[in-house]
């Protein structure tokens, strides 16, 4: 099992691809709130509903100082045909070794269907001006976790 990041936790620094083609740092974001949200696979149903959660309330969410960002281990090229195809107005980072995931506790061994199997478990990182962890949820649901979250940050 890969260790759990914790509140004041530094958060672990990384520089991915993006479905831009561009690339993402964390240490860029500095001085900045940031939502990183683990998932396991872009375009699939549960994925879908998480993304477009925060697609919906990504004006609200800026407009409070947070920047968004999904990070999974599809390659840029899916993840830019998932951003088109679902309209999302967020950076969408590639994580394919798994490297980030794991140094964030988001790989690893879960349930899914009563069976334990080794993937990307849900998650979502709130992390602070000064790049340290504020808040971690793990196993997180896709649907209606964007809403729980927002009343965790005091924004509804």
């Amino acid at each position: 099992m890969t260790d759990r990041l914790k509140p004041g936790d530094p958060a672990p620094e990384f520089t991915l691809p993006t479905d831009d083609g561009g690339t993402l740092s964390l240490a860029g974001l500095r001085g900045r709130k940031v939502i990183l949200y683990a998932y396991p696979a872009a375009m699939t149903p549960g994925c879908t509903k998480q993304a477009c959660d925060f697609r919906d309330s990504l004006a609200s969410l800026q407009a409070a100082g947070y920047e968004v960002m999904g990070i999974s281990p599809d390659k840029p090229a899916k993840l830019a045909k998932f951003r088109d195809r679902d309209a999302i107005t967020f950076p969408l980072v590639s994580d394919e070794d798994k490297a980030v995931l794991t140094a964030y506790g988001a790989f690893g061994e879960k349930q899914m269907y009563g069976r334990t199997v080794t993937g990307v478990i849900r998650s979502t990182f709130v992390v602070d001006e000064d790049g340290k962890i504020e808040q971690a949820f793990y196993n997180v649901r896709a649907t209606g976790h964007v809403a729980k979250l927002r009343r965790d940050l005091g924004l509804d």
